[in-house]
């Protein structure tokens, strides 16, 4: 059905280029195909009756993941309590309405800002592992925090700056270098989700079988909707899963008991427990307040950030390749690179004036797009704009807020682990020849084997620990990014094509 609507698209371009004009007989019929074409093309025409709910398909199938990172961060800083419920709040708030604002910086650009490409921007995952290290290092709380949205402001320009000189630098970052980077993210993450899915472990009651059961029945649904539907449905897996998930906690709530006592006789909340009075205290309707926490500039975040920021500029370049490649059939061009590299650091700059973590490309929309083929800018705007209302309603927040670690940990497996198949699918792009082997070898054996073991460098410089001791991503996508420039390049192999032949 798709490759029928872009032979037609194909032949009524043609017969556009060559002044030719339908019959008046066939005109109806032809307005009503140059409509529903309008999907497959970027600048297409398209009435919004068609445009919103293709828009929402790109929310729905990023809505939770674009909020998922600052609950996990928020709560390695200990802001998940009552006493910084409010703080939590308004972030989740911030990142709805920044997502949107990017995502129509990135779809229509201002000036070089902008690559100007079917991407949807939200809450990048990628820092999740680093931003953890920093609030261990620096013993959480509002500092800690306030030193990541900090460490994101000066990474943010950072990465605009690169943005503007990326084409020299492409050439450091082939296929073989950004999959170890993506690979070694999605293997950092593993760990954090594994520990969403037995209810958080600072909860009293981590791994108790109401967590885990409750996780696996979130897991099973996400899986059941996936494969056994289709399209609009199929895409909003993930959402459907946590829906559920909300759903059997309240259940469980009244059936099974909503408090225990620990082993010092100190009586507790269950972990699934929804908190539906933070929802009843929260507003229908309010404005963003920018600066909810105030920036600190450390260099303990800052060092392993700016690392991270690097990391993120490839993974973006490899977004907007895959969506022109998948979506539009052809090759991003140097400026759409650049423009999106610009837009990723100074919305993560922008984003971070308001307590969000950096806004990003989001990889499962390049997944969509590549599926569906859907890459209108007028159906992406209008997701972008019902993301913006979102942010201006605190209670659709405070819903978020009260998820339990179980639910999000059920839906945070799949995602997070669906980043290292990512990761082995740009690293197998390339023929693994023995320097290809080697370059990921090394990278994940070295690299991310120091991150993951920190205590390995407490003899070392300050400097060194503090940017490589923190997180394994950085020391992998530091190594995978030397070795690909000292090691001596393979020799042309035929394909296997040319072989055969």
């Amino acid at each position: 059905m798709v490759e029928e609507k872009q032979e037609a698209a194909s032949e009524a371009q043609a017969s556009e280029a060559s002044g030719e004009k339908p019959a008046a007989a066939s005109s109806e019929k032809t307005s009503g195909s140059a409509r529903s074409l309008g999907v497959f093309s970027f600048e297409g025409d398209m009435p919004l009756a068609q445009a919103i709910p293709l828009g929402l398909q790109h929310v729905l199938a990023m809505f939770v993941g674009n909020l998922t990172p600052l609950l996990i961060v928020t709560g390695a800083c200990g802001l998940a309590g009552a006493e910084f419920a409010d703080v939590q709040l308004a972030l989740l708030q911030n990142a709805m309405w920044i997502a949107g604002v990017v995502t129509l910086v990135q779809l229509f650009g201002i000036g070089p800002v902008g690559g100007r490409v079917p991407i949807i921007m939200g809450t990048s995952s990628g820092f999740i592992g680093v931003f953890n290290s920093v609030a261990a290092s620096m013993g959480g709380g509002l500092v800690a925090y306030g030193a990541i949205m900090g460490a994101s402001i000066i990474g943010g320009l950072f990465e605009a700056v690169l943005g503007f000189f990326l084409k020299p630098l492409r050439r450091f970052f082939p296929s073989i270098v950004t999959g170890t980077v993506v690979l070694s993210i999605g293997l950092s993450l593993i760990s954090v989700g594994v520990n969403a899915f037995g209810g958080g472990n600072s909860a009293a009651d981590f791994g108790s079988p109401e967590n885990l059961c409750l996780a696996l029945i979130v897991l099973v649904v996400i899986l059941a909707v996936k494969h056994a539907t289709t399209g609009f449905v199929s895409a909003s897996s993930i959402l459907v899963g946590i829906v559920v998930g909300y759903v059997v906690a309240g259940i469980m709530g009244l059936v099974l008991p909503t408090t225990g006592i620990n082993s010092e006789g100190v009586e507790y909340t269950k972990a699934w427990v929804l908190n539906w009075d933070k929802v009843a205290a929260a507003a229908w309707f309010a404005i963003p307040n920018p600066l909810p926490v105030a920036p600190v500039f450390d260099m303990r975040a800052i060092a392993p950030v700016l690392v991270m920021f690097i990391v993120t500029a490839v993974e973006t370049v490899g977004d907007i390749s895959g969506v022109t490649q998948g979506g539009m059939d052809r090759e991003a061009t140097d400026k759409e690179l650049s423009g999106g590299v610009v837009c990723d650091g100074l919305g993560s700059s922008f984003a971070a004036l308001f307590g969000v973590l950096p806004n990003t490309s989001f990889s499962q929309n390049v997944g969509l797009v590549t599926m569906t083929k859907m890459v209108n800018r007028k159906a992406l705007a209008c997701g972008a704009v019902f993301l913006i209302l979102c942010g201006l309603c605190p209670k659709l927040g405070a819903v978020v807020s009260i998820m339990p670690q179980s639910v999000l940990g059920g839906a945070a497996v799949i995602m997070f682990a669906s980043i290292v198949v990512s990761g082995i699918q740009l690293i197998t792009r390339d023929p693994l020849t023995p320097r290809n082997l080697s370059i990921v070898s090394v990278a994940l054996g070295l690299g991310y084997g120091i991150g993951a073991n920190p205590a390995i460098l407490a003899g070392s410089p300050q400097m060194v620990s503090l940017i490589f001791g923190g997180s394994g991503i950085v020391a992998a996508a530091a190594v995978a990014i030397v070795l690909n420039i000292v090691l001596p390049k393979d020799k042309e192999i035929p394909s296997k094509t040319d072989a055969n032949a």
